[in-house]
């Protein structure tokens, strides 16, 4: 039996969800569309202490660290596992200079999602600064970012699909 117009329509519906044009609309749309929040920006000087503190205080995973107004590093949840935690740092004293990624990649804000997006999982940032022609930070984008752009272009319906009944659900402590 042969499938009616419809049918097929809606069966390439389900198997390839979201608008046809998303392709198209992630290689010519600016990751700036995407950036949602602004970056948390601090001088070289910033003591530790502060810049965990301003951190946790804004549920950021990095903060972006200039030095004379450009860009002169990154500071993530990555360097406080790697070069904070279980080391006899005094926060008040250790510079995030010190311990940030220096000269991180970085894009400008007119990049297409579809550039950022490639260069996060193939190189496997979390999140990149967006510079000007100067150096100087005009925002960052992160994973968290790009996933609620993308988000955003598919139905609620899909979205919220009932999990599998079969499936069994771990808590996030166990996750």
């Amino acid at each position: 039996m042969a499938l009616a117009d419809e049918d097929i329509e809606r069966l390439f519906d389900e198997e390839c969800p979201g608008p046809v044009d998303l392709g198209s609309v992630l290689v010519n749309d600016p990751i700036s569309n995407a950036a949602h929040h602004p970056a948390i920006v601090l001088d070289a000087a910033t003591t530790l202490a502060e810049a965990l503190s301003k951190m946790r205080e804004a549920g950021r995973g990095a903060v972006l660290v200039v030095e004379e107004g450009r860009l002169a590093g990154i500071f993530t949840e990555r360097d406080v596992l790697l070069r904070v935690a279980g080391f006899a740092l005094d926060a008040a004293r250790t510079t995030v200079g010190e311990l940030m990624t220096p000269q991180p990649q970085t894009l400008p804000a007119d990049s297409s999602v579809a550039f950022a997006l490639n260069k996060m999982v193939v190189e496997g940032y979390r999140h990149i600064p967006l510079v000007d022609e100067q150096g100087r930070p005009t925002g960052m984008v992160s994973m968290r970012d790009l996933i609620d752009y993308l988000c955003d272009f598919f139905s609620k319906d899909i979205l919220n699909l009932p999990p599998d009944p079969g499936t069994s659900f771990r808590s996030r402590d166990g996750a």
